[in-house]
């Protein structure tokens, strides 16, 4: 790690250079919808105008590659024309109707995507992962008028056809029938309305419908406190101020080392962005954008498998490669060892110093970075790369142009060095979560601060170190892991008297899902671990599932309002777990 690196210019220089009039990163003030923010004045005003621009731009460029399938930017945007064309023709889908997206990472995913915003739809992008029931309420709390779903999603809502449609679904499409049974009551295959469709769809792209930079544009889940998602709505603004955002790491750090800011990507072949997370996720959106604003490929892989990412590494000239912590660790200890990545990115939670030592030494030519950022932010509102990163692993960043931070004690900010819960705001804040105004108020203040939950302090840089959250969230490889969602789950046992999931620490993944239960006076010796492990294998998905369930005699001890008080618990859990996990790795082993 770098140690004795001296920067050419301080951040003020740079700050100045990054916003200088006219770049992409130049900052205005406006009043929106009554707060006073900063925002990028070069911004398209939409994401279709983002779409068209960018297809403009790099129209015969490799788009994405999926497997066998290649397609350019000007063959995507062909593709979601016609799409758009079906969904307001066939389904009549008008500007701000709500259509679901729920599915592995296909092209068609991005079709569909680029579809909505072709004509002003907002794009629901639903967690795939879910059961049954929770995907269910995503689709009925968000009035989606039209789903979108590949086989594995169409088994999960067959059973829920009727009453979706009884809400005003007005179709249900079934991508690639043919890698499932291929047909289901009440949906659609949608290659043959596709292949079907002979009307023409070119006025689509001729006939702008007017999206201006505060229409409502994507809704994407968040775990609630609840335990059922939350649909995060973001505006035009918001959702596309995370593309200079995405930028602006490298660009400081460039900025920094003396060097000239250098938007275009080098000569030679196009490069490739490896991406290993969901589109569903703001992870996925964000490197979409990024790509797409670079004129860079996205790979897209049907699950995340090592071997196959270090081939494509290889043969697709990958320049980007990130997402969860867990990713980079996998890749640094494959045959992808070595490779010429250029960048490097981390996010969904926090980085280790020997991870980060792990990834320098296996891709010494990658910028390394790190982000900090919600679902409620689209991502990234804190983040850096380069030397100031490698100087600072346990840092997360400085705030970016656009993002205001406050640390804060209660409703009193807190000195430099001080925790507290980290206040953000800016442009590329969620306007709220979709029909959830109690919710949205507990998180959002009336001069437009989101509250995150999350308790970090300031250094006298600027810098964020991340120290706790506030909720009870485990962040399991990126993925957060709603604790409420795992007792819920438990609290279906009729013996459980009281549930309680938290974290242990994992080198690979950062962290496990765990739990422990009380049992009721009447049941006690009748509830074993299998049993609850069986029950929570049936209702949650499978990153939420507990590795280990602890049934114990003793109460939990709790707040005075009720609340079970769970720092002990942790540390019961993580003193149980290190015992069993040497052997669980064994036995993972021996299987493989």
């Amino acid at each position: 790690m770098t140690t004795d690196w001296k920067p050419k210019r301080d951040f003020a220089e740079v700050e100045r250079l990054l916003c200088a009039p006219g770049s992409m990163h130049e900052v205005e003030t406006r009043v929106i919808d009554g707060l006073i923010q900063r925002v990028y004045k070069n911004l398209w005003p939409s994401i279709r105008a983002f779409w068209l621009w960018a297809v403009e731009l790099h129209g015969e460029k490799t788009c994405v590659v999926f497997e066998d399938q290649r397609f350019t930017f000007r063959e995507i945007n062909e593709r979601a024309a016609k799409t758009a064309s079906i969904y307001r023709e066939t389904y009549g889908i008008v500007k701000g109707d709500r259509v679901a997206i729920c599915c592995r990472n296909y092209p068609e995913f991005l079709i569909a995507f680029w579809a909505c915003h072709l004509i002003g739809a907002v794009s629901v992008l639903v967690n795939a992962w879910l059961p049954s029931e929770p995907l269910r309420h995503c689709l009925v709390q968000t009035q989606c008028a039209l789903v979108i779903i590949d086989p594995e999603r169409a088994d999960r809502l067959v059973s829920f056809v009727d009453e979706l449609r009884l809400r005003g679904v007005k179709g249900m499409l079934v991508l690639r029938s043919h890698e499932g049974k291929g047909v289901w009551p009440g949906m659609q295959d949608w290659t043959t309305i596709f292949q079907n469709y002979d009307r023409d769809y070119s006025n689509v792209l001729r006939n702008d419908p007017g999206i201006t930079p505060e229409d409502n544009a994507t809704v994407i889940f968040t775990s609630g406190t609840s335990g059922l998602p939350k649909g995060v709505l973001s505006t035009q603004r918001a959702f596309l101020s995370n593309c200079p955002n995405n930028l602006v790491g490298r660009s400081r750090a460039m900025l920094r080392r003396g060097d000239a800011l250098v938007m275009a990507p080098p000569a030679g072949p196009q490069p490739g962005i490896l991406l290993s997370t969901p589109l569903f996720h703001v992870t996925g959106t964000s490197l979409t954008l990024t790509g797409t604003v670079l004129g860079a490929k996205i790979i897209l892989m049907r699950k995340w498998n090592v071997d196959e990412a270090a081939r494509l590494i290889k043969i697709e000239s990958i320049a980007i490669a990130g997402g969860v912590p867990s990713t980079i660790a996998d890749l640094a200890e494959s045959s992808a060892y070595g490779a010429p990545l250029q960048t490097i990115l981390y996010g969904g939670s926090a980085v280790s110093k020997a991870l980060a030592k792990r990834a320098r030494k296996a891709f010494p030519m990658a910028m390394l970075s790190q982000a900090y950022g919600l679902t409620e932010t689209n991502a990234t509102s804190v983040g850096f790369s380069g030397e100031d990163y490698e100087q600072r692993p346990e840092s997360c960043g400085r705030v970016l142009p656009t993002n205001e931070i406050m640390i804060m004690n209660d409703d009193i900010p807190c000195p430099t060095g001080s925790a507290g819960e980290i206040w953000l705001r800016g442009p590329n804040v969620m306007k709220g979560y979709f029909g959830d105004p109690v919710a949205t108020n507990k998180v959002l203040t009336k001069d437009g601060w989101l509250k995150t939950g999350d308790v970090g302090y300031l250094d006298e840089e600027g810098f964020l170190y991340i120290k706790d959250r506030l909720k009870d969230i485990i962040i399991r490889g990126g993925e957060n892991v709603d604790s409420v969602a795992v007792e819920n789950a438990l609290y279906e046992h009729e013996g459980v008297l009281e549930a309680a999931a938290v974290g242990v620490p994992d080198n690979r993944l950062g962290e496990l899902v765990t739990a422990l239960v009380t049992v009721k006076p009447a049941f006690k010796g009748k509830v074993s671990s299998d049993a609850l492990m069986s029950l929570a294998q049936k209702r949650l998905p499978k990153f939420a599932v507990p590795v280990m369930i602890l049934v114990r005699d003793e109460d939990f001890t709790h707040t005075p309002s009720g609340k079970i008080i769970k720092t002990e618990l942790r540390r019961i859990a993580a003193k149980e777990w290190s015992k069993r996990s040497p052997q669980v790795a064994h036995v993972r082993r021996v299987k493989l």
